[in-house]
């Protein structure tokens, strides 16, 4: 299969990304948005510009060539920080607020859960756990994780 795209991707010497489109059109400064981070995060990924108008969509970042889907990558990865809870190793307290410990794909860490309405539902299995700080945590799958997690986690559900 050959991959190929209606634009060209690269950076500048300042690290901005800069798109130039097949009529030749070229925009400083574009910024990758997934249309779906949790459910689908390599489908439906809008190239925009400043101000927020899209120049550019990709369906699926399998079909685009490896250079293009690289800058894209690294610049989504620069700005998300969505750390996924592996296990839920302890909690201070079920009631909030408390502190949680916990193991994650970036390593062991623990956070203030303020309240109970922290925890949002994203989908049919995956959640969204706020800390303190704004940050979220994704729980990808709360059926898959292990039994001392899910009997944790069921105390705030």
């Amino acid at each position: 299969m050959t991959m190929t795209t209606a634009f060209q991707l690269r950076r500048d010497s300042f690290g901005k990304l800069i798109i130039t489109l097949e009529s030749g059109e070229e925009h400083v400064g574009i910024t990758p948005v997934r249309a779906f981070p949790i459910q689908a995060p390599t489908r439906g990924i809008s190239l925009v510009r400043d101000g927020g108008k899209e120049v550019a969509w990709i369906d699926d970042l399998a079909d685009v060539p490896h250079d293009v889907r690289t800058l894209v990558c690294e610049e989504i990865e620069g700005r998300e920080f969505i750390p996924e809870v592996v296990r839920i190793k302890d909690v201070s307290s079920f009631a909030t607020p408390c502190t949680w410990f916990v193991e994650t794909d970036r390593g062991d860490t623990r956070f203030v859960l303020k309240a109970d309405e922290d925890i949002r539902r994203i989908g049919e299995t995956s959640l969204l756990v706020a800390d303190s700080h704004g940050i979220n945590f994704l729980i990808r799958d709360m059926f898959r994780i292990d039994k001392h997690s899910r009997k944790i986690l069921d105390r705030f559900l």
